[in-house]
């Protein structure tokens, strides 16, 4: 069983819901990933999703693309990014790590030297946001063939032919984008969640993750009450932007927002369990 699946199989028998937050390598600098990437677990996180800085990186809003900028101006790479991964391991060998990029950068490097590294680091699944469902079937085999869950978008655009196929290639996860749009964009619109994750599920026995919009406790716990993860990116990037160089600052920062949200969630999930028991 793959890291990915045993933090979810923990987190269903616990009654939890998973809290994935996203960063970007290599922002603000290389040598402060690692390190936020260990604040963001003991904030609470049970999974970890780092992006890999592309030039155009078309899905993301400007808060993302603006650290992309930032992390390739210090010459960031995929392959940087594989040792981040590989340095954090040294000291977390538990919480899943989620890669999210695009293709270029593993068409560069090569799919079957990207995966073995990518396993060799440490890496647990693959989100590439610019593969179609046309291109799965290509991509997916070689990363599974590594031991990377594939882990895959579905839109609210998404029509029931292209997700069936989707679902059938995906593993780790389902990520559902909970608007149209890149992200940060737009303010969460939690009514019709329920609808749209209950299409997926009758699709795929994978949990389902629903990010983009997601800046408060509030927007966390509404979340929480339909998907089995939660994912939180924008709005952690941006602490990233304001503080700068002074990563204590940012560290307090982050684990301040992602703790906020942690308890909310928390608070939610035990809501839940004691309404099903009374």
């Amino acid at each position: 069983m793959s890291r990915l699946a045993e933090r979810f199989k923990a987190l269903r028998e616990a009654g939890r819901t998973a809290l994935i937050p996203y960063l970007t390598a290599g922002d603000p600098h290389p040598d402060a990933t690692v390190d936020y990437m260990h604040t963001l677990v003991a904030a609470g996180a049970d999974v970890v999703e780092l992006g890999v800085p592309f030039t155009d990186p078309m899905a993301d809003g400007p808060v993302i693309q603006a650290a992309c900028e930032r992390a390739l101006v210090h010459g960031t790479s995929l392959r940087n990014v594989l040792d981040m991964v590989e340095r954090f391991r040294q000291d977390n060998v538990d919480t899943p790590v989620v890669l999210m990029g695009y293709l270029n950068p593993i068409d560069a490097m090569g799919l079957d030297a990207f995966s073995a590294r990518a396993a060799e680091a440490g890496v647990d699944g693959v989100l590439i946001v610019d593969m179609t469902a046309e291109e799965t079937p290509e991509i997916v085999p070689t990363l599974k063939q590594y031991a990377l869950d594939p882990v895959c978008l579905i839109a609210p655009t998404t029509g029931e032919s292209r997700m069936a196929r989707i679902c059938e290639n995906a593993g780790g996860f389902i990520y559902y984008v909970s608007f149209k749009g890149v992200t940060g964009s737009a303010s969460l619109d939690t009514s019709t969640l329920a609808e749209h994750v209950g299409h997926i599920r009758a699709a795929s026995a994978l949990p389902v993750a629903v990010g983009f919009g997601i800046r408060t406790p509030e927007n966390a716990a509404d979340v929480s009450r339909v998907a089995d993860a939660v994912v939180v990116g924008s709005a952690l990037v941006a602490q990233i932007a304001e503080y700068g160089e002074d990563r204590t600052a940012a560290q307090a920062a982050l684990r301040a927002t992602l703790g906020g949200m942690r308890s909310a969630i928390d608070t939610q999930d035990q809501n839940r369990q004691e309404a099903r028991r009374a």
